[in-house]
C-alpha cells in the first residue's frame, strides 16, 4: 500500500502535442506503479485544452477543482469539482478549462492507445 497525495506544486509543465496551452501533470499512479492502471492529475491553466483525441479503453475523468468542459463534437458539459465523466472508448473527445479559470481533473486509464484527431 502506498499514500499518494495530489499537490499542484509537485505537478510539472506538459508541453506535449495533444494540449493546447499551459497544462500542469502530475502522475499518481504511472506505468510502472501498477499493471493496469493509470492515474494522472491534469491541471489546465484558464483556457488550455486539449485536441480531439480518441482512446483504445474507457477514460474517468474526475474533477478535483475549478470549472472546465469535457466535449464531443456533438455535446458539451460544463463541469467542477465533485463530477466525474466517464469517455468509453473509442469516443472522439476534448476537456479544458473554460476561460478565465483553471481546471484540474483526475485522468483514469488502462493501459491503451490514444490517437489526435488533427
Amino acid at each position: 500500500m502506498r499514500l499518494i497525495r495530489q499537490d499542484l506544486a509537485r505537478a510539472v509543465p506538459d508541453d506535449s502535442p495533444i494540449f493546447v496551452g499551459e497544462v500542469l501533470r502530475q502522475n499518481l499512479v504511472a506505468e510502472g506503479d501498477a499493471s493496469l492502471l493509470r492515474v494522472t492529475a491534469v491541471t489546465f491553466r484558464a483556457g488550455a485544452r486539449n485536441k480531439l483525441h480518441r482512446h483504445t479503453t474507457d477514460q474517468v475523468l474526475v474533477v478535483t477543482a475549478g470549472r472546465g468542459i469535457v466535449a464531443t463534437e456533438d455535446e458539451h458539459l460544463r463541469v467542477s469539482a465533485g463530477d466525474v465523466v466517464l469517455v468509453p472508448a473509442g469516443e472522439l473527445h476534448w476537456h479544458g478549462a473554460e476561460a478565465g479559470a483553471d481546471f484540474t481533473h483526475l485522468s483514469i486509464l488502462t493501459p491503451g492507445e490514444m490517437t489526435i484527431e488533427e
